[in-house]
């Protein structure tokens, strides 16, 4: 689903954010991606939503040339890859509900289609005695949690989730983390960056290591070693 093709990344004349970086998601793996800050982790997140263009190689999402899309050709990938951030980037006078049907209104989905799905996908994430709740009225772990069903409401190929836990005490941590096992479990391709290694360990599936711009690691059933 995701192919590097030999991805290099430079902004100055310092060592490269990415140097030569080959490596291949397939559909359906729980991918995390481990490493210090200024690794490259959050370069190669942005090279897969197309934010940053390769200096050099190329980035696929299946056949399509990532670094070459542009108009309604990179919308419409966007919509194919669901994101989470730390700092989970919810609309604050919307209600629950309200900041996943704006997601689905942007997708273009009717007001049935949205009745229908957001109580659903609220239940997914254990959130649906928070529906008319606002997220300053939500406890840091319901937020990223609110985060997460937003971004896999309109049933995207791929979740991308960079470092979601960075601001979560350890039982919200391990909430977000069997959310994204469950919809990984659904058969979701889920790339997570993070500097955790208890989540790390936890999840036991591929875990790729990143140093100063390269792939150091890249161990199928791994565990956090820096």
């Amino acid at each position: 689903m995701i192919y590097f093709n030999k991805v290099s990344k430079y902004y100055n004349d310092s060592y490269p954010a990415l140097a030569g970086v080959d490596f291949v998601v397939s559909p359906g793996e729980f991918v995390t991606i481990v490493g210090h800050s200024g690794a490259g982790k959050s370069t190669l997140i942005k090279m897969i939503l197309a934010d940053e263009k390769p200096s050099e190689g190329s980035v696929f999402f299946e056949s399509l040339d990532i670094g070459r899309l542009r108009g309604r050709d990179l919308i419409n990938l966007r919509r194919r890859i669901g994101t989470v951030f730390q700092d989970f980037r919810l609309l604050p006078n919307k209600t629950a509900y309200e900041n996943i049907a704006f997601a689905m209104e942007a997708a273009g989905k009717t007001d049935e289609e949205i009745e229908s799905d957001v109580p659903h996908v609220l239940d997914l994430v254990d959130l649906g005695h928070k529906i008319f709740s606002f997220p300053h009225e939500m406890s840091g772990g319901e937020r990223q949690r609110l985060a997460i069903a937003r971004a896999i409401i309109n049933q995207p190929e791929m979740i991308i989730a960079d470092e979601p836990t960075g601001n979560l005490d350890p039982i919200n941590t391990y909430e977000v983390v069997q959310i994204l096992k469950k919809i990984n479990d659904l058969g979701t391709t889920v790339i997570l960056t993070t500097h955790n290694k208890g989540v790390v360990d936890s999840i036991g599936k591929r875990v790729i290591t990143m140093e100063k711009g390269k792939i150091v690691r890249d161990d199928k059933a791994g565990s956090y070693v820096l």
